[in-house]
């Protein structure tokens, strides 16, 4: 099966529980994130590779392919 890979995400910031779609960067990783609400800067959890995969409703693109991110 061929699914197509996802360029949006939903971010929920862990702070106030603000959602905000964003659009994902297909050659690198976003490290950080602000969210537009409460302004707290978001990194990566550990284990994860960017705030998409921590925070996001859809992985960053290269786990999406199961590669490996950054």
């Amino acid at each position: 099966m061929n699914e197509q890979v996802k360029l949006q995400s939903t971010i929920t910031c862990p702070e106030c529980g603000n959602q905000a779609e964003e659009d994902m960067p297909t050659d690198s990783c976003q490290y950080f994130w602000e969210c537009p609400n409460c302004n707290k800067i978001l990194k990566p959890q550990k284990g994860d590779c960017c705030v998409f995969c921590s925070y996001g409703d859809i992985p960053c693109p290269p786990v999406q392919k199961e590669k490996s991110c950054c």
